[in-house]
């Protein structure tokens, strides 16, 4: 079994709110898959946060990771970008 590099994009659920906390839980939730955490602008003062977390190319694995994500506070959504295997 191989692992794949998946690329998230996480929307905050206000474009004002505040991106620390939301990319404290982002940490916590991925752990030891992170491997990059960074803000992207988008348009009109609204920045994303892109995660890169390395898994396990199991069914389903990125769309657990996604799932979780989601169910995250102050999260509006969350977005699989890109998909890579490693």
């Amino acid at each position: 079994m191989g692992s794949v590099a998946v690329t998230f994009r996480i929307l905050p659920e206000d474009a004002e709110a505040d991106l620390e906390p939301v990319k404290a839980r982002v940490r916590k939730t991925l752990g030891g898959a992170l491997r990059d955490l960074k803000e992207q602008p988008v348009a009109f003062g609204l920045k994303a946060i892109l995660a890169i977390a390395v898994v396990g190319d199991a069914e389903g694995g990125s769309d657990r990771l996604e799932q979780s994500l989601a169910a995250l506070p102050g999260v509006g959504s969350v977005e699989t970008v890109d998909v890579t295997l490693v």
